[in-house]
């Protein structure tokens, strides 16, 4: 019953990361901003929720996900109006931010706070309640699109905002009668790491920041701009949005069954795994611009990089303290939202030198190539760690 709260919250909380890649060509349009401008409301959201992130995880281990939450709540309901109010193209830049700073304690923090759940299944229950981000955004694209066209962009975020404030308010209701007081969690009884790297704390959570980074950069180029991408094919951005939906659809699948994998083999190798595959999705994109090749691709995409993230989640809480764990995963994720940031701006600037997306997904390609190298690495450490153990 408590993942299936988080997953309620997480698809709540994640409307953010997706409203503003279904509004870039509409207020790209209303301000006359270029590409590179406009996209720099997603690089700002993404910012948010990363600093966010760490905040929020200092915050749920000291007083409890229920207050990190909650804290974020009214922050995101003012802030959506702020954006439905915006009067120019940097104030509803700025205004993002905000609504990625208190989105945040509804991805990160509330990973690792099901990761104290179990123990036997951590991987699975951290990842199903990271698909909660991708159940938001399997349904908010299509949503917000027709909202944007039925009555408008700023009242479709105005109302995005109130309607986010009541049903947030009522699931963290639920989730506090099902965990009782929102007080600091004990690790006393917690176990031991179970992979022993022999680096340093903050030395692997660099490493794994690095890694998230180089992935994030990759992963961002069709997830930012598949809606904008569609719309310069000239195949219009409603194709584009339903591109967007079916890619976080698939990569619920992805999620969950990274979480199965991972407790069968680790959180390393399962990182791995992923990387690999969406490096192999990227270089499809630069072969195929069909109509129904890029559905079949964003699919593919999807399935491909939807257990990535939470696999670094994963490898936290195999590798460190579990008193650390929300912080940590904090700092991690707040590197692979700077990925995302850096990556959804980078290629759009890319877009606006070259007039095509062609060198911005070679971009993402090479950046993938440096994560992999990274991931390999630790794996390789691991197993060597792992074999002086059993000597």
């Amino acid at each position: 019953m408590r993942l299936i709260v988080a997953v309620l919250i997480g698809s709540l909380g994640s409307v953010g990361m997706w409203s503003v890649v279904v509004a870039l060509p509409v207020v790209q349009g209303e301000f006359a901003a270029s590409r590179g401008t406009a996209s720099l409301a997603f690089t700002m959201v993404m910012l948010g929720f990363g600093s966010g992130g760490v905040l929020t995880g200092k915050i749920t281990d000291r007083y409890g996900i229920v207050t990190a939450i909650g804290l974020g709540i009214g922050i995101l309901g003012l802030s959506y109006i702020g954006a439905g109010l915006s009067g120019s193209i940097w104030q509803f830049i700025l205004v993002h931010f905000f609504i990625g700073l208190s989105s945040s304690a509804t991805f990160g923090p509330l990973m690792a706070e099901a990761s104290h759940w179990f123990n036997r299944y951590r991987g699975l229950a951290v990842t199903i309640a990271a698909s909660g981000n991708y159940v938001g955004g399997a349904i908010w694209p299509p949503l917000l699109n027709w909202g944007m066209q039925a009555h408008g962009w700023r009242t479709t975020h105005i109302a995005v905002g109130l309607f986010t404030v009541i049903a947030m308010t009522l699931a963290l209701i639920w989730l506090r009668m099902l965990i009782g007081a929102g007080t600091r969690r004990s690790h006393l009884n917690a176990p031991p790491p179970r992979v022993n790297l022999r680096l340093s704390t903050n030395t692997l959570t660099a490493i794994l920041s690095v890694a998230s980074i180089s992935c994030c950069v990759a992963m961002s180029m069709p997830q930012v701009h598949i809606v904008a991408y569609c719309g310069d094919l000239g195949y219009g951005v409603a194709r584009g949005a339903e591109m967007l939906s079916l890619m976080l659809g698939f990569g619920i699948i992805s999620r969950i069954g990274s979480g199965f994998l991972a407790d069968r083999i680790g959180g390393i190798a399962t990182l791995l795994i992923g990387s690999v595959a969406q490096g192999t999705a990227l270089l499809l994109y630069l072969f195929f611009d069909s109509l129904s090749s890029l559905y079949v691709i964003s699919a593919m995409f999807g399935l491909f990089q939807g257990g990535i993230v939470p696999s670094y989640a994963i490898i936290v809480r195999e590798a460190m303290p579990a008193s650390q764990a929300a912080t940590r995963v904090g700092i991690v994720i707040f590197a692979s939202v700077f990925g995302m940031s850096f990556g959804g701006w980078i290629s759009g600037v890319i877009f606006d030198a070259t007039g095509s997306y062609n060198a911005a997904f070679l971009n993402g390609i090479g950046w993938n190539l440096l994560n992999v190298t990274i991931v390999f690495s630790l794996l390789l450490r691991a197993r060597q760690r792992q074999r002086l153990a059993m000597a």
